[in-house]
């Protein structure tokens, strides 16, 4: 419990004024070693967007959200001005709290404030003499509001107000403060809006004692057409006093509204928040949402537009088009709708229309389907309480060492370690117009420099990330804010550095992973400015070969680098999707990203090996370790090599037995490529792409046109089609599907089609008519029971009545364990089964496979998942029937002889892998495979069946690693 203490007051302080008071304030701070000289900036901060003055001389100066890092020890400290300080609005402070508390402590302190609310104490305080009379005038106040941590809950999961409500009255009723009337008579359909995702709930039946219960559900849901997350509920009571209730309200959730102005924003928000402006909505159709490259083609649209032109996701909080930090900071992902605002009776009106043409032909990207997946939506830390322990990602102990590959290639150097740049620089100064001055010459050196590299890269990625960067450097808000800070006396690079950093945070605190990872971007163009500012110079790179180690790499690192020395790249965090990995890949130099802080321990000059395809990394090989690295890569390229030479060959092993090898195609344009590349027909036609690339539900007709053009494109070649696969993990923007705990295990696939008979039907009709006279192969997605399946013929047999086919396949894919242990039921029915290894092996071993730290876990090589597919494929064949896959594990090298052996007739593969794995299993004997497939299943674990197939492959050299000696 945080108690208030004699020592914790300062008595006879003096300010002239406010200011000066928050100054005064952040000091005493500091010196009492709970927060870091920039609070200050927090407290100023806080007191623009609204007043901490609770009423009765009493002010609660606190920092923002943003100010937490400079917060080092929970704390609230009081001052006291015998003589006044003008707090604004006609208000005078005798007493001021300043709190600094990461977690939510200091509300134990708020309690005693807020029952000071209900006496007459301002003199009392005023004319106070020692600290014991400030104490006594505060801890004789009668409680008339509880409000302590108690009584504050985070990270619920509720799926509606009235669900939410229930946890705040289990809060309130285990205080004994209600009780049991208090719930049942507690109307949530009056709830009252506080502020964006904020509502109040108050009950005035059964309350023993007037109190405040805050809870915050784990994510927002829908309330009265608006959003809601947290949610006060307030036991209200005949000797509370409603006035300054609204008073509490107002400090805590920073908002000056009245109750009755709350009650009419509920009703009228989306009013009042687009008057007279145009308005239109446009759906992002981009891959990766909209991040920087795409945010700063918008950017150049419209900056030189007069007038206004806003954009908001889901039409709530509007920000200005013409501000690129802005844009990253919406955070908008693939099918969120953006709502777009011009400013009435200038150029950005008549400009909307065009703009919203671009949004929708991608700004400038390759408009394609994609699979969304659900980030996960944790609390933070500051906001539970700082005496919970975390559990953090971690390497399994005995682990061989690997990362993330990012870039392929085998590469061996000396390490270079670049550890962080820190920069040392004055906080404040007098001279504003020198400052400024300085941060503009800086950032004009910084753009030349930008252009310069625009014009002389090497690869159009290069260029996209340094436009991007460019744009940054003109964003008009993230200039002011800078200018704003250099006004209140802060010097330029700290003003700098500390909105480039608060624009970074918020960047990394976004849902999409993509866009969160942007922030090093922004950290990468400001550490150019910085190092001017600073008269800083960039570390000099050498020139012999080398492995360049870095905590992360800045695109700009990686586009200085000379690939004739750098021979590879390996980083302690980031993804593959990265700049700094997409610029890697794009100069050809091998990068293993996210190996862990461990590599930063390394001696500059150690040897390092690394495999960028694997991600596997060797710390001080041993000299056979490197031969055999190199002649892996020499063999792997030869192998490459002779395999697209060969790639229109059939894959037909030694022994004269046939593997047809198909394509994983989610993308039109990808089916004439598969031709080229050997791909023997199509065998996953993902048909979300034909829903995804439209706004609206495509009618039968749209269909036709786009399933035509991939059924020409393979001539007489089979096409296997797998019908709409969507749901709770791969929404679709028009298509509604309720919120689900777990989406991997609720109404997706067929689950959600055979609720939509109709989107169905539409499908199959198109399906059918496009495929007139080609072989048509249909699946169903998700069956996990015999009713399912026959539901689903049933649909499909309405179709062929009136439109008959005569050269049609209808199987199922088996990606649900109750499917492949119950195949002997299924196989009299279908034509053909096909293996969805990813959702198979994450469904049998109860592995998410896009868990952070599991994912690596969830092997389709495991026994387990090997005797489901020795099942399948057993009663297939006992009934005549064929097997295919088309997950991931039909291009595993390892599982390849293994799947053979099981008697998988089929393998559906990515673009690229077509050729290599057709080459495979020309090199492989049938015969073997079976005996190889026989051990495997007799294994306890997937590593030892791993084990199993290297030793096999090792025998008909066809692969190795970078761990072998």
């Amino acid at each position: 419990m945080l108690a208030l203490t004699l020592d914790h007051i300062f008595l006879q302080q003096h300010a002239e004024n406010k200011a000066d008071a928050l100054a005064l304030l952040a000091d005493i701070l500091v010196k009492e070693n709970l927060t870091t000289d920039d609070y200050l900036q927090g407290l100023l901060d806080r007191e623009n967007q609204s007043t901490t003055y609770l009423g009765q001389g009493i002010a609660i100066p606190h920092g923002t959200q943003n100010s937490q890092d400079a917060i080092l020890n929970t704390g609230v400290r009081i001052a006291h001005f015998p003589k006044g300080v003008d707090w604004g609005n006609d208000n005078t402070v005798y007493l001021a709290v300043a709190i600094a508390t990461k977690s939510d402590e200091h509300l134990q302190v708020l309690q005693l404030l807020t029952s000071a609310l209900n006496k007459e104490v301002k003199d009392d305080i005023r004319q106070a003499k020692t600290a014991d009379d400030i104490l006594a005038i505060l801890n004789a106040m009668p409680e008339s509001l509880v409000l302590h941590e108690n009584l504050i809950q985070t990270g619920v999961k509720a799926s509606d107000l009235d669900e939410l409500a229930y946890h705040g009255y289990q809060l309130l009723k285990a205080q004994n403060l209600v009780s049991a009337g208090f719930l049942t008579n507690l109307s949530t359909k009056k709830a009252i809006f506080l502020q964006p995702n904020v509502w109040a709930v108050l009950g005035d039946t059964a309350v023993n004692q007037p109190a405040v219960a805050i809870v915050k559900n784990s994510q927002v849901i829908d309330f009265n057409q608006q959003k809601l997350q947290t949610l006060v509920l307030i036991a209200n009571h005949s000797s509370l006093d409603q006035q300054k209730l609204q008073q509490l309200l107002d400090v805590l959730f920073q908002s000056d509204l009245t109750t009755d102005d709350r009650r009419k924003i509920a009703g009228q928000i989306q009013a009042k928040t687009i008057p007279d402006w145009q308005k239109q909505t446009v759906v992002v159709p981009n891959q990766h949402g909209l991040h920087a490259r795409p945010a700063t083609q918008l950017v150049n649209m419209v900056k030189g537009l007069s007038g206004e032109i806003k954009v908001a996701v889901d039409g709530v909080n509007f920000v200005s088009a013409k501000s690129l930090t802005n844009l990253l900071a919406l955070g908008a992902n693939y099918g969120q709708t953006l709502t777009f605002i011009a400013e009435p009776n200038s150029e950005s009106e008549q400009a909307l229309p065009k703009v919203i043409r671009a949004v929708k032909q991608g700004l400038g990207e390759t408009v394609e389907p994609i699979v969304q997946s659900n980030a996960i939506d944790a609390t933070s830390q500051s906001e539970i309480g700082e005496n919970l322990t975390w559990v953090d990602p971690f390497v399994m102990p005995n682990a061989k060492p690997k990362g993330i590959g990012a870039s392929q290639g085998v590469a061996v150097g000396q390490a270079v370690v670049i550890t962080p740049k820190t920069y040392a620089y004055q906080q404040t100064s007098n001279d504003n117009q020198a400052e400024k001055t300085k941060l503009q010459q800086a950032i004009e050196q910084v753009k030349q420099s930008l252009e310069k590299l625009i014009k002389t890269a090497q690869k159009k990625e290069i260029a996209e990330i340094f436009t991007a960067h460019l744009a940054l450097l003109d964003d008009p808000k993230l200039l002011s804010d800078v200018n704003q800070k250099i006004e209140n006396n802060f010097t330029a690079p700290y003003a700098w550095h500390h909105c480039i950093e608060q624009t970074a945070k918020v960047q990394e605190s976004l849902n999409n992973p993509l866009l969160a990872e942007r922030a090093m971007d922004l950290r990468d163009v400001g550490d150019k400015v910085l190092a001017l500012l600073c008269g800083e110079n960039l570390a000099e790179l050498p020139t012999d070969s080398y492995i360049l180690v870095k905590h992360d790499l800045m695109p700009s690192d990686v586009a200085r680098l000379d690939s004739r020395y750098v021979a590879g790249i390996l980083t302690a965090v980031g993804g593959a999707s990265s700049h700094s990995a997409i610029v890697a890949r794009a100069l050809g130099i091998p990068a293993v990203v996210g190996a862990g802080a461990q590599v930063l321990q390394v001696d500059r000059g150690t040897q390092i090996l690394l495999n960028g395809l694997t991600g596997e990394f060797v710390i001080n090989p041993k000299q056979p370790q490197i031969e055999h690295a190199i002649a892996l890569q020499q063999s792997q390229q030869q192998f490459a090599k002779l395999a697209l030479d060969t790639a229109q060959q059939p894959a037909i092993t030694l022994d004269k037995h046939h593997i047809e090898v198909a394509v994983n195609i989610g993308d039109l344009k990808h089916a004439k490529d598969a031709v080229t590349k050997g791909a023997e027909g199509v065998g996953l036609l993902r048909t979300e792409f034909v829903f995804m690339k439209h706004n609206t539900m495509p009618d039968v007709q749209t269909q036709i046109l786009d399933y035509k053009k991939v059924f020409e494109a393979m001539a007489d070649r089979p096409v296997v089609v797998r019908t709409l696969d969507v749901g709770g993990d791969k929404p679709l923007p028009y298509l509604v599907i309720n919120h689900e705990e777990n989406p991997f295990l609720g109404v997706r696939g067929v689950r959600l089609t055979l609720r939509r008979p109709d989107i169905f039907k539409e499908q199959l009709t198109a399906l059918v008519q496009a495929s007139q006279g080609k072989d048509l192969r249909i699946m169903f997605p998700m069956i996990a029971r015999l009713e399912e399946w026959q539901k689903a013929c049933t649909i499909l047999d309405d179709v062929l009545a009136n439109n008959p086919h005569d050269k049609l396949q209808v199987g199922m894919m088996i990606e649900v364990p109750s499917a492949a242990i119950m195949a002997e039921k299924f196989a009299p029915y279908v034509d053909f089964f096909s293996i969805g290894t990813n959702d198979l092996t994450q469904y049998t071993l109860a592995i998410d496979r896009g868990h952070p730290v599991l994912s690596a876990e969830a092997d389709g090589l495991h026994p387990s998942v090997l005797r489901l597919i020795d099942n399948t494929v057993k009663y297939a064949h006992k009934h005549g029937k064929w097997v295919g896959v088309c997950g991931e594990l039909g291009a595993d090298t390892e599982a390849i002889p293994v799947l053979l052996g099981l008697g998988v007739d089929e393998l559906s593969v990515s673009l690229n892998q077509i050729p290599l794995v057709k080459m495979q299993i020309r090199n492989l004997s049938y015969q073997s495979c079976q005996s190889l497939a026989t051990q495997a299943l007799a294994c306890d674990t997937a590593t030892s069946v791993r084990a199993l197939s290297q030793d096999f492959l090792s025998h008909h050299q066809q692969q190795g690693s970078l761990y072998e000696q």
